[in-house]
């Protein structure tokens, strides 16, 4: 009988060991952020069932204002829904803006330098008091300083007049710096900062 030859263990090509090890460090990234995503899930939810105490609005301030202070193209897909839907939820993208109570002074700067509406399809600037009367006579709006007031103390008619007004980006400097998380160092941290989004407003106007 002969005897049996020696088997040989096929080899593997280096070039298919190299693709071997290197989705299997794939595999094993995907894992672990996987996992950090579930835990910041459950951290996030955790968070936003401790309501601040010091959130409450009083009744003395009427109207806040939110500045967005990170580039949207950083958030998630669900967050760029909420940014361009005027921020109905605030607190789901309280980590991308800062909000506060604006004075009368603030909102008068804002409407001289940024006011503006669409006119027969065209984007006009509120300079004309003849054009706010002829929009919103009707509610008891006839000149710019009954539309700053009632912008800056809302009531019945503050729908019809934010609608009449046109979106607006405040002013921000091209080179701006930014700190590692990509926020603008002298805009502040985001969140709530009560009367301080004066100063804010000031700055960017």
């Amino acid at each position: 009988m002969a005897e049996q030859e020696q088997r040989k263990i096929p080899l593997v090509p280096e070039n298919l060991l190299k693709k071997r090890k290197t989705y299997q460090a794939l595999k094993a990234t995907q894992a672990k952020q996987a996992l950090l995503q579930r835990k910041g899930k459950g951290l996030r939810f955790k968070q936003l069932e401790v309501k601040p105490h010091d959130l409450e609005l009083p009744d003395k301030y009427p109207l806040a204002f939110v500045v967005r202070i990170e580039r949207i193209d950083g958030m998630r897909l669900l967050v760029q829904i909420i940014a361009r839907l005027h921020l109905k939820k605030i607190f789901s993208v309280e980590t991308y803006v800062t909000w506060g109570f604006p004075n009368l002074k603030s909102v008068r700067e804002l409407i001289l330098k940024h006011g503006q509406s669409v006119v027969k399809n065209k984007i006009i600037p509120l300079t004309d008091n003849t054009v706010i009367e002829e929009h919103l006579g009707k509610v008891g709006v006839i000149c710019s300083e009954d539309l700053i007031f009632e912008f800056a103390f809302p009531g019945k008619h503050f729908q019809e007049i934010l609608l009449f007004l046109c979106l607006f980006h405040l002013s921000v400097a091209r080179h701006a710096t930014k700190n590692r998380v990509g926020f603008l160092k002298d805009m502040g941290t985001p969140g709530y900062r009560g009367e301080c989004i004066n100063q804010l407003i000031h700055q960017l106007n």
